[in-house]
């Protein structure tokens, strides 16, 4: 492996076989273009979504009822297939909420990390009806408008697959260092859990123990007492 000089950059002395290793994993965890999820949701009912996202890492998110006949999608939505939808984070904090609509859209910059929860949710009727709808929810490079980014930027295609090359290389990297944050956490999590187990365990034998000398010595002095001994 060959040295690195001073002051040169972490690129210029990467071994030819890393850069490629990454960009092929690179390339194999893309964002492909995604179709969103149908789901369907008996009215009084409740169905909830999460997606674990990174912190400052942007999620976005389009829903939409569909028409009872799949035959007609277009047709007018009756007054009866409307949802509600309720966007929290881990710490229950709301980012989106929206009240008896036939669509919607949300989208924000994720201030904790963990499992983010969207729920929806139909009023009851009589008698029940089951309303479908499309969810699409994207989160970190996905979640970004590369048409928007190229148009802006007057790119063309080649720089443009570049662009997103770069950014899924950038969030693999925080991935892997959010992993190894995870990693540690739970590491020190088994650590506590471990010593707490073996406080507990012997807190058990001295308290076994003390029963066991309080029951001799409770016998001892019974037979004591009867003249036994």
């Amino acid at each position: 492996m060959a040295a690195r000089r001073p002051g040169s950059p972490a690129s210029s002395w990467m071994c030819p076989s890393t850069l490629l290793l990454l960009a092929a994993f690179a390339l194999l965890s893309a964002p492909r273009p995604a179709r969103a999820l149908r789901f369907d949701l008996e009215s009084g009912h409740t169905k909830c979504i999460s997606d674990e996202i990174k912190v400052n890492s942007m999620a976005v998110g389009k829903y939409h009822v569909v028409g009872p006949d799949p035959n007609f999608p277009d047709a007018q939505l009756p007054e009866s297939h409307r949802i509600s939808l309720r966007v929290t984070s881990p710490y229950g904090n709301s980012m989106h909420y929206a009240e008896n609509v036939q669509s919607g859209h949300f989208a924000f910059t994720a201030t904790e990390a963990g499992d983010y929860l969207a729920c929806f949710w139909a009023p009851d009727h009589k008698p029940p009806v089951t309303i479908g709808f499309e969810f699409d929810w994207r989160s970190g490079v996905s979640a970004k408008d590369w048409p928007s980014v190229a148009k802006k930027g007057k790119v063309d295609m080649m720089e443009l697959e570049l662009k997103k090359l770069e950014e899924t290389i950038k969030n693999i990297h925080e991935e892997m260092f959010y992993l190894r944050e995870r990693e540690e956490e739970m590491q020190d999590l088994n650590r506590r859990t471990n010593s707490r187990m073996a406080w507990l365990g012997f807190l058990s034998l001295g308290i076994c123990l003390s029963v066991a000398g309080l029951q001799l010595w409770h016998l001892k002095t019974f037979f004591e007492r009867k003249k036994l001994l």
